[in-house]
């Protein structure tokens, strides 16, 4: 399958969940040194339940495309839950096999949430 599917072009074009949350309970920004790519994040959580994710970012289409895809699949889920998230979540997301080089990028959203659920967390 091709890497630049037409779901994920779709979410690069068109992200969901783009943006800010207005006073956020949680927030995080990362970076990929190997490419460049860099993602910020903003939630809102009740408790442990993540009720919204909002993210800024600039990169290529698998980084922005697999942020905008998990930010869909966050919302409801539990802090505890998505920090036990891996690789195996994230390609099962965008469902499509990933080079050792992509995976990076593909991880970058996840890698962003789960550091600002920490701090969330820490903050507790």
């Amino acid at each position: 399958m091709d890497i630049y599917a037409a779901h994920i072009l779709d979410h690069y074009r068109h992200p969901r969940n783009q943006g800010t949350c207005s006073q956020p309970d949680a927030v995080a920004q990362e970076a990929n040194s190997a490419c460049g790519d860099n993602i910020s994040v903003s939630l809102k959580l009740d408790g442990d339940k993540i009720m919204a994710v909002r993210f800024t970012g600039q990169g290529c289409a698998i980084s922005q495309a697999a942020m905008s895809l998990l930010s869909e699949t966050l919302i409801g889920q539990t802090a505890e839950a998505v920090s036990g998230y891996s690789l195996k979540e994230v390609k099962k997301t965008l469902g499509i096999d990933l080079s050792p080089r992509r995976q990076d990028c593909a991880l970058l959203g996840l890698r962003t949430v789960q550091k600002a659920l920490k701090t969330y967390k820490k903050r507790r």
